[in-house]
């Protein structure tokens, strides 16, 4: 008789509760609190189901190890997994970090075969610290900071990548970097990311990213690249510019205050908002017509889902796919281990609209046809 599977199973509540609001992470209870009267509710045990439904092939065969409530337990028995707690039930809002490294040990103790975790940069460095490299981990992106190289692609990818290593079709790991910025400096503008650590996860780089690169300055390239924007930008249309140094360029060219991790308006060459939260992004693109313009995450591909959660599905489809403009250096493109682009907007409808093509503006009168897909 085969032996039974067992999967810890850990969702951080919150995780990526401040993406829409603006707030640059999730961590602390100001900033949670923040986000909920701004009308936001949690989405990461969303992404959780997401992923735990790819190992429905396996349920009558793997015992889930979880906490009841809001951090496993209810979607667990919800899709009629075998389930054992192994702590209190948990509700939103009730959660600490501590819950969460509490859960990861109590998997470790349990001799779980993998551990499988819904969160953001901040749950990756938790379950490092309670669990180092001691167990296989896959982490379901659900956060606002997605840095670290032990999450998947996206949370299909997260359960996909987790039943090929249980049916031991990929049951080689390897080790990847637990990253996580100071949220303080973040939220002035100041990007220092920070190595905490590596963990074990399922070597399988289709279904798995890279650490996040640092865009290293070109600066005559990307000044051909901004000034190919401002060159087709058209009166009384809003251009929202995404996060990043590539995006930020244009907005120095036109000499207007930015936000370098946020999502920033202008309008006939005048900032009309600054660090917009998504229903403020709504209000504008409600009103005016939109184009919205992203770079690419270097070293992983991602244009949607990283760090713009602002940019929501309803604003992407009011907008529209062909109102998204792509900038990125030719290095940064062919710096990327899929060669594609990645989107992960949490719509899976949405993410299959983006598959096939996209010119990329690469310089000055320059454009590089990529491909736009997900990892499955």
């Amino acid at each position: 008789m085969e032996k039974v599977k067992k999967v810890g199973f850990v969702i951080n509540p919150v995780a990526g509760i401040g993406g829409k609001a603006g707030l640059k992470g999730s961590d602390g209870r100001e900033v949670q609190e923040k986000a909920i009267k701004k009308g936001i509710t949690p989405e990461a045990h969303i992404k959780a189901e997401r992923a735990l439904r790819q190992l429905l092939p396996l349920r009558e065969d793997m015992e889930i190890i979880t906490f009841g409530g809001a951090m496993g337990g209810d979607i667990a028995e919800t899709l009629n997994f075998k389930v054992r707690l192994v702590g209190r039930d948990k509700q939103y809002g009730q959660t600490e970090p501590a819950d969460t490294e509490g859960l990861a040990e109590a998997a470790l103790r349990e001799n779980a075969d993998l551990l499988l975790f819904a969160g953001g940069d901040g749950t990756a460095r938790n379950v490092y610290r309670a669990v180092g490299d001691r167990i296989p981990v896959i982490g379901i992106p659900a956060g606002v900071k997605i840095h670290s190289a032990v999450y998947a692609v996206t949370p299909e990818s997260a359960g996909q990548a987790a039943l090929q290593y249980l049916q031991g079709d990929a049951r080689k790991t390897r080790e990847a970097e637990v990253m996580d910025l100071d949220e303080d400096l973040y939220r002035r503008g100041i990007v220092a990311p920070r190595l905490y650590g590596y963990m074990s996860v399922p070597d399988n780089r289709q279904k798995m990213q890279n650490v996040k690169t640092r865009s290293v300055s070109e600066n005559m390239n990307l000044d051909c690249i901004a000034t190919d924007v401002i060159k087709s930008m058209e009166k009384d249309v809003v251009y929202l510019i995404g996060a990043g140094t590539t995006t930020r360029n244009i907005m120095k060219i036109l000499r207007l205050d930015y936000t370098l991790i946020g999502i920033d308006a202008v309008k006939n060459g005048e900032l009309i908002g600054k660090d917009l939260d998504e229903q403020g992004i709504w209000d504008l693109v409600s009103r005016n017509r939109c184009e919205v313009v992203l770079t690419v995450i270097g070293g992983q591909g991602h244009i949607l889902g990283r760090g713009n959660q602002q940019i929501s599905p309803r604003i992407i489809r009011k907008i529209g796919i062909s109102g998204i403009k792509i900038i990125a250096t030719k290095d940064k493109l062919l710096s990327l281990p899929l060669h594609r682009l990645l989107v992960d907007t949490g719509d899976a409808e949405l993410d299959e609209e983006f598959r096939g093509y996209v010119r990329v503006i690469t310089g000055l009168d320059e454009r590089t046809m990529c491909a736009v897909g997900t990892a499955d």
